[in-house]
C-alpha cells in the first residue's frame, strides 16, 4: 500500500499520453475513449492525495509526481485541443503561464524556507478546469460540432438545440470561467508572495 499513491500519480502521466493521442485522432469514437481515460486520470488526482494523507505516507517523489502529473495532464490535453482547433491559444497561454508563475514563486519560497499555501481560487480553478475539459471531450465524443464559442458558432435552431450541442457550448463557457479563475489564482499567489520580495536577496 505504501507505493499506491505514487503508482496512481504515475498512471496519470501514462493516461495523459493516451488522451493526448486520442484527442489528436479527432474522431467521435476517439473522444469517447479520451473522455473515459481523462475521467479516470482526474479521479486518481483525488485518490493519490487522499491515500497519502490517510496512510500518512509522504515523500519528495510523491509530491513531485503529484504536482507534475496534474500540470502535465491539463497542459498536454489543452495543447492537443489547440492543435485541432477546439480551444484558442490565448486560453492555454494564460493557464500555462500561471503554472510557471506559481512554480517559480514556490521555488523562491522554498529557497527561503517558506511555503506559499494554496489559495481558494487555485483549488477552485483546478476543479473547474478539469470539469470543463471533461465536458468538452464528452461533447465531441457525442458528435457535437455546431454550437460553440471556439470557433464562434451560435446559430440556434432545431439542429443545434440538442443535448450534445448545448453541452459543447456549456463546456466552452466553463472553460472561459476556468481561465478567469486561473488568472485570479495567479494574482492571489502573487499577493501571497509579496513578502518574499521584501525579505532580502536570494543567492543563486
Amino acid at each position: 500500500m505504501r507505493h499506491v499513491p505514487n503508482i496512481l500519480s504515475f498512471s496519470r502521466l501514462l493516461a495523459t499520453v493516451l488522451v493526448f493521442i486520442f484527442v489528436l485522432v479527432n474522431q467521435p469514437w476517439a473522444f469517447l475513449i479520451a473522455t473515459l481515460l481523462f475521467f479516470l486520470a482526474s479521479v486518481t488526482d483525488f485518490l493519490d492525495g487522499y491515500l497519502a494523507r490517510r496512510l500518512k505516507i509522504t515523500s519528495s517523489l510523491g509530491v513531485f509526481l503529484d504536482l507534475t502529473a496534474d500540470k502535465v495532464l491539463v497542459s498536454a490535453i489543452l495543447v492537443a485541443l489547440v492543435q485541432i482547433g477546439l480551444v484558442p491559444a490565448w486560453i492555454v497561454f494564460i493557464i500555462i503561464t500561471r503554472e510557471f508563475l506559481v512554480t517559480g514563486l514556490r521555488s523562491m519560497a522554498a529557497a527561503k524556507g517558506k511555503v506559499i499555501p494554496a489559495g481558494i481560487w487555485g483549488k477552485q480553478k483546478t476543479f473547474i478546469t478539469l470539469v470543463a475539459m471533461g465536458l468538452l471531450l464528452l461533447a465531441k465524443g457525442l458528435g457535437a460540432h455546431q454550437l460553440s464559442l471556439f470557433p464562434l458558432m451560435l446559430t440556434f435552431n432545431s439542429q443545434t438545440l440538442i443535448p450534445s450541442e448545448l453541452l459543447l457550448l456549456f463546456s466552452n463557457i466553463l472553460l472561459i470561467v476556468a481561465t478567469i479563475w486561473t488568472a485570479l489564482s495567479g494574482i492571489e499567489y502573487m499577493v501571497s508572495a509579496l513578502p518574499l520580495f521584501q525579505d532580502g536577496q536570494t543567492t543563486k
